[in-house]
């Protein structure tokens, strides 16, 4: 089969994508991809096709490569626009590019877009040999996928199945120009020195290498799957019920966790976690276990790289974004009869006539008395703990006080002000989502 049908192929689930944009850098694999697919176009209803070039400006010799890309994609016919990015400091040069390159190509991506890159079967076979030697799992190990959610579209990657022996003999029978990244003679990285050293050596010996690990990871890939499937099935059967239902945060029964094997959990928290965060490795579960076997009145925290897990009200809760900040001070409300915003702290509002006076909103120091129709005074630390309000939320509560008197507590039956008249104090917290509210 030739290289454009097998490219039409790979592509068949996507012919419906509003459009495709191709991911080129000028190099060789970049270069094969752009003229395979406008080559397609002149004879095939394809969605519309442009390009992006990122130009991460951390070589002087990448500075002409936009140049060069633009003559390309002019001489083909093909909208480009390039992409300056600025990388993050900390990381390795490498992932600090990497991640700046698909942050602006999620930027970029349109709802169902369809981003086109073009690795092939020798990257993937370096990915698995690089994840190996890491030490990854399953996940790792399935190197790359043929495609992935992105921003609001898809990463594609159609040509996993193709050597860079076969598209190089293809661009120089067709006569392409591409531009040579000079830090891909740089063994000091590590994916050039596996792909200059380990993999010519292992092919020399083994000619199908690559063929080789790139079917390994493809069964990896499908072993993953399988997984997937079975975390999914635990994950369902702990969602259970919340007492809260209006904390908007995703949350698991860990009871429902516990009754698992101690793989089944932490294949089921992979899963749980792929969406929040990057996952901790191997030798960082015992975050997990430190915190599942924690006594019964501790608040056990589980911190990583992007929120932190904390066990309360019998599930466990993923909290990030303005939850691991603390609230502004207290405020004034002015106006009781519309919403209030509250400063990293979600909205609030009276539902019904509100009381008279001058109203503020408290958050909780300690020593607060709350005066109950037909109770008395009331401790409210006392109060909340009947409620088994967790403690993550206690904090931040908000706590209506009328000339210096708490008179309610925000969304707790009894407490949130229904007993005290017509009315009502109903808020609703910010999300895990940049702090937006639910």
């Amino acid at each position: 089969m030739s290289l454009d049908s097998r490219l039409l192929t790979a592509l068949a689930p996507w012919r419906d994508a509003p459009a495709w944009r191709i991911a080129f850098s000028g190099g060789l694999d970049s270069t094969v991809l752009l003229h395979l697919l406008a080559r397609l176009a002149r004879h095939e209803r394809l969605p519309p096709i442009s390009a992006f070039h990122v130009h991460h400006g951390i070589q002087a010799a990448a500075d002409a490569w936009p140049a060069h890309c633009q003559r390309v994609c002019d001489g083909l016919g093909v909208p480009l626009r390039v992409l300056r990015v600025t990388l993050d400091s900390g990381a390795s040069l490498e992932r600090a590019a990497r991640n700046a390159r698909y942050a602006a190509f999620a930027e970029q991506l349109g709802d169902r877009e369809v981003l086109l890159s073009a690795q092939h079967r020798d990257d993937q076979a370096e990915t698995l040999l690089f994840r190996l030697l890491r030490g990854a799992g399953v996940r790792g190990l399935a190197g790359m996928p043929a495609s992935r959610p992105l921003g609001r579209g898809s990463l594609v990657r159609p040509l996993l199945q193709v050597s860079r022996a076969e598209l190089a003999a293809f661009a120089r029978a067709e006569g392409f120009e591409w531009v040579e990244d000079p830090s891909n003679t740089d063994i000091g990285l590590d994916r050039n020195f596996l792909r200059q050293n380990v993999l010519p050596a292992l092919q020399a010996r083994w000619p199908r290498a690559a063929d080789s690990l790139a079917r390994s990871a493809a069964h990896l890939a499908e072993a993953q799957s399988l997984l997937d499937e079975l975390a999914l099935t635990d994950i369902e059967r702990a969602q259970g019920s919340c007492n809260f239902p209006w904390l908007p945060l995703p949350s698991l029964d860990m009871a429902s966790l516990a009754a698992l094997t101690p793989a089944r959990q932490r294949n089921a928290l992979r899963f749980w976690l792929s969406s929040l965060t990057p996952l901790p490795d191997s030798d960082h579960w015992a975050g997990w276990y430190d915190l599942r076997d924690a006594a019964a009145d501790a608040a056990p925290i589980w911190r990583l790289a992007k929120g932190e897990l904390h066990r309360a009200d019998g599930r466990l809760w993923w909290l990030s974004g303005e939850w691991l900040e603390t609230p502004a001070a207290n405020l004034s409300w002015t106006d009781p009869g519309q919403p209030l915003e509250l400063p990293g702290n979600g909205r609030l509002e009276v539902l019904g006539r509100p009381p008279a006076g001058r109203i503020e909103i408290h958050y909780r120091q300690g020593g607060e008395v709350l005066d109950l129709p037909g109770r008395g005074r009331r401790d409210l630390k006392r109060l909340l703990n009947e409620a088994r309000l967790p403690a993550f939320v206690r904090g931040r509560l908000p706590l209506l006080v009328v000339e210096g008197a708490l008179l309610a507590v925000a969304n707790l039956p009894g407490l949130d002000g229904s007993r005290q008249g017509a009315w009502q104090l109903r808020w609703r917290p910010p999300t895990n989502d940049q702090g937006l509210s639910w």
